[in-house]
This record gives structure tokens, sequence and C-alpha cells, in this order.
């Protein structure tokens, strides 16, 4: 696969994992489930698949054989991408659907 396919790949697997906190009601996404589950639960989520999502760049990252050193600015730019990107599901859940609605 070239450097694009992976670059590709990588936004597909943001979007994804941007999305996921506020489609399910399940702690964790396989935890017990919540109804309604608080928005910290969502918060937290949505931290934890931005770090796992920032690990699988780095893995591709080492994959191309490119691994650069990067400044906080770099982590920064990309939680706000991931938020950014989250945000079609942030939308249905508490202003499309409303707040207590599955």
């Amino acid at each position: 696969m070239n450097q694009s396919a992976f670059v590709w790949l990588l936004l597909a697997l943001m979007l994804l994992a941007a999305n996921l906190p506020y489609i399910s009601n399940r702690v964790l996404l396989v935890g017990p489930k919540l109804n309604p589950k608080p928005f910290a639960w969502r918060a937290l989520e949505l931290l934890l698949l931005a770090a796992l999502s920032l690990a699988a760049g780095m893995l591709f990252e080492w994959h191309l054989g490119q691994r650069h050193p990067q400044g906080w600015e770099f982590y920064a730019a990309v939680l706000c991408l991931f938020v950014t990107l989250g945000f079609p599901g942030f939308v249905w859940r508490y202003l499309r659907r409303g707040r207590y609605e599955d």
C-alpha cells in the first residue's frame, strides 16, 4: 500500500472512531448499557479513541519508514481534527435526536 492509501485509511478510521461514542450507549463500547449515558463517558471514550487513532497513525508512519518526532502542536492539531470529525455524531445525538431519545 502506498502513502496516499494509508492517509485515506487513517482518515476513514478516525472518522469512524470519532463518531462511535455518540452512537453507542455502552460504556467504553463493550460494557454495560446506560440509558442515558452521561456526557462524561462519551468524552472519555472520545479521548481514548483519539489516542488509539493516533497510535494507528504512528504505526502507519513507522511502517512507511518515516517516523518523525512531533511537538505538542501536532498533538493539539490532531485532537482538534478528531473532535471535528466527531461533529456529525454529536449533532445526531444531542441536537437532532434530543438528549434522551433512543
